[in-house]
């Protein structure tokens, strides 16, 4: 169960897929771009023929881009996509998770039988230096999540060094998720991209799902300095991963210029608005630091049944490992959307 389907809680509820209010999906408040949109209808016209399979002028744009060589570079369809692609490509005996975290890595891990050892986050959700140990000799692959989802806690980077060192030692993978870090002002401080080629063990999954609004496109990426690895990525999945719209979209999104800072300059304000309200309710909220809040609701475990009678999908975060039957994940949206959000939960809490 993701957030995003409109049209199952549509099947729920009184209200028509787009009369739906959703923020259970972490999508860009501002939408797709517009030159983004206008490249998609230009990849409508090249997809009569089948699209490179090696997403040759993407990977060039994105190692440009990321400052690595465009074979360090791998496109899928959308970051889920490239988490099976790696499962299936190493298949791990044992792996570690953290909980709670993005559920693909434990159903990617579980279609391969792979053993599963969860770190379990503290009470405050942030990953602490007792991660270290869990990284024993035996686990083959860690998944990692900066920032987290869905709680949006940021792991000093530090910290993540020293794991990659343990890692290394004892040959095991690292995947880093920063799919969600385009919308983390100080991203730079925290990525891992610049230690690629120190840790030949590291792997980066990026997406331009989530910042330039594009989920229903799927577009993702991985940066790894194992090109072994990644061509083992490539045959793990069918060739043509990544549609001619979805390359196009990719390519245009590069060229946007201004678009992360707008996006920041609005995220960042309604995030601390919304915080604030959400606490004002009485709920405990994580300060996460993306595009979305993780919050606690004591003595509501229907709180996502009750907003959408009221036409407003939340993520009801039930099924992460580490979480509770009263916690929920709301996006970040515009302030007018978020208002609405609000006030539905205040009439709903009486």
């Amino acid at each position: 169960m993701h957030g995003g389907d409109l049209y199952g809680a549509s099947l729920q509820s009184s209200f028509a897929q787009e009369e739906l209010l959703d923020f259970s999906a972490n999508i860009n408040p501002l939408g797709m771009p517009k030159g983004v949109r206008e490249a998609v209808i230009k990849g409508l016209s090249r997809s009569l023929h089948y699209p490179d399979p090696f997403c040759r002028k993407l990977c060039k744009a994105l190692g440009e881009k990321e400052g690595v060589s465009a074979d360090a570079v791998l496109c899928g369809n959308g970051g889920a996509d490239l988490i099976y692609r790696l499962v299936y490509a190493l298949k791990p005996r044992k792996a570690l998770v953290t909980a709670p975290a993005f559920g693909e890595y434990e159903e990617a891990l579980g279609q391969t039988e792979a053993e599963i050892c969860y770190y379990r986050l503290p009470a405050s959700m942030e990953i602490g230096e007792g991660i270290l140990e869990a990284v024993t000799e035996d686990v083959d692959l860690v998944f990692l999540c900066n920032p987290n989802n869905p709680t949006g806690i940021l792991t000093d980077r530090k910290l993540l060094i020293k794991l990659l060192k343990r890692a290394e030692a004892g040959k095991t993978w690292v995947c880093v998720d920063e799919c969600f870090l385009d919308f983390v002002r100080e991203k730079e401080a925290f990525t891992l991209t610049g230690y690629l080629a120190e840790y030949p063990k590291l792997v980066i999954l990026k997406s331009f799902t989530k910042l330039y609004a594009m989920p229903g496109l799927r577009l993702g990426y991985v940066l790894s300095g194992s090109r072994k690895l990644l061509e083992r990525m490539r045959r793990a999945g069918q060739p043509w991963a990544v549609s001619e719209p979805a390359m196009e979209a990719g390519l245009a999104a590069l060229e946007e210029q201004n678009f992360r800072e707008q996006t920041l300059a609005l995220v960042e304000g309604e995030r601390e608005q919304l915080e604030a309200k959400l606490k004002g309710f009485g709920f405990q909220v994580w300060p996460g630091k993306a595009d979305y809040l993780c919050f606690r609701a004591l003595g509501e475990p229907d709180l996502h049944k009750k907003l959408l009678e009221r036409g407003i999908v939340i993520r009801h975060c039930a099924n992460y490992q580490g979480l509770t039957e009263e916690d929920y994940r709301v996006a970040v949206r515009t302030h007018e959307e978020n208002m609405r959000l609000l006030e539905a939960v205040e009439a709903v809490l009486g």
